[in-house]
Order: C-alpha cells, then structure tokens, then sequence
C-alpha cells in the first residue's frame, strides 16, 4: 500500500455554530473521522455585527464575543460527541466572517464539512450563504449536512 504523502490527508475541518445543523455537521465529521482515522478540527468563527455599531442596537457593556463563542463551540462539542471523543479533537475559535475563515482552516485539510444552513440572518434558505461560499470557494472537498429535525 503506498504511504499517503498529501499534506492535506488525515483532518478534517467542521464548522460549527451551535445550531442544529452544525451539530450534524459534526457528527457527521466525527463518523467520518472514526472511519477513515482522520483527526477533526472544529472551528468556530466570530464577528462583531454591523448592527452594534449602530445606535439603535446596543451590545452590553463587556460583552466577550470570543468567549461566548468558545462556550458555544465546547457546549456543542460536548452535546454531540460527549466527554470522551472517540476521534482527535482540535478546536479554533476565531474572529472574522465564518466562510472565509472555514476557507482558510481548510486550506491544509482533506475535507470541510458544514452545515446547510446555521445561525445566519435567513434561515429559510435551504443553502445558506456560508455553506454556499465554502462549495464553490473551498480548497478541498466539501460536505454539507442537512438538518432533518427528529419527529417527536
């Protein structure tokens, strides 16, 4: 068997958002991980909105973006994969926009796996603008999951 030698081989990029649909979006990457041996990095991006700028919006006096975002990316991971992965587990918490930076941790990575719509302003989309960007911008193959809500 020959030796991969891609760079790229072995991790795979999750992002994640705490809506339902990144939470399969990670699932699904930790499955994939379990069954090719790839280690996960989940990635967690944060931005200040436009509208705190404004006056008519006001964001709490020391409100910590990134930490909230920190807490949200470690809840979800939790909820989804629990105390004890059975895959490597990275994770990056970082500012900008979510796609581009998807873009930028997948850079290196063998696939980016998203979900098909998150926490974004139009959430009846069935792709959204996130998921939308990484298809056609991505370095690597890219998977979006859909969210299919568990009947009660």
């Amino acid at each position: 068997m020959a030796e991969r030698s891609d760079p790229r081989a072995g991790r795979i990029v999750v992002g994640v958002d705490g809506s339902d649909a990144s939470k399969d979006a990670l699932a699904w990457a930790a499955r994939q991980a379990e069954l090719t041996g790839a280690s996960i990095q989940v990635v967690t991006a944060w931005h200040v909105p436009m509208a705190a700028y404004s006056a008519a919006v006001s964001v709490p006096t020391g409100y910590e973006f990134e930490q909230q975002a920190r807490k949200v990316l470690d809840a979800t991971i939790v909820a989804v994969l629990g105390d004890q992965p059975n895959v490597q587990v990275t994770t990056s918490v970082v500012e900008g926009h979510p796609a581009p930076e998807l873009l930028a941790a997948a850079a290196a990575a063998e696939l980016l796996v998203v979900g098909s719509r998150g926490h974004g302003a139009f959430t009846g989309m069935l792709l959204g603008s996130v998921s939308e960007h990484c298809v056609t911008h991505a370095p690597c193959p890219v998977v979006v999951v859909r969210h299919s809500p568990q009947p009660a």
